[in-house]
């Protein structure tokens, strides 16, 4: 059972980052350029106003879409409480390969955003 309650909370991380970091970028994107921390995207790079769209519209985006996958990832692992360790896993992994691929899934509509909101110089559309 132990195995499962560690599971359960390396499970929970994907939404709970998503949820602090959806936040933690909308309310306060960096006040500088850069390739180490934030939305980093060539597109997102250009100047300081698509890099702060690109901060807000994903971490709205992270934010909502964490919230959304919290109830899903408790649901599914709790009526493997109990189970083998190796079903416990084995769920984990699933929820685990779900949760990042609409993670990553999660940045293409910032980029199309993106790319209907400015110009490829970096300019809004009017």
């Amino acid at each position: 059972m132990d195995f499962w309650w560690f599971m359960f909370a390396c499970n929970l991380l994907y939404s709970l980052a998503m949820i602090i970091a959806g936040r933690f970028m909308w309310k306060h994107c960096p006040k500088k350029i850069n390739s180490f921390i934030g939305y980093r995207s060539r597109r997102s790079k250009i100047n300081m106003d698509t890099w702060k769209f690109a901060h807000e519209n994903c971490g709205k985006r992270w934010w909502k879409i964490g919230w959304i996958m919290l109830i899903p990832t408790v649901l599914v692992q709790i009526p493997f409480y109990g189970n083998s360790d190796d079903a416990i896993g084995y769920t984990g992994l699933f929820i685990c390969i779900v949760e990042c691929t609409i993670m990553v899934i999660s940045i293409l509509p910032t980029e199309k955003a993106l790319k209907q909101t400015f110009t490829d110089e970096g300019i809004r559309k009017r």
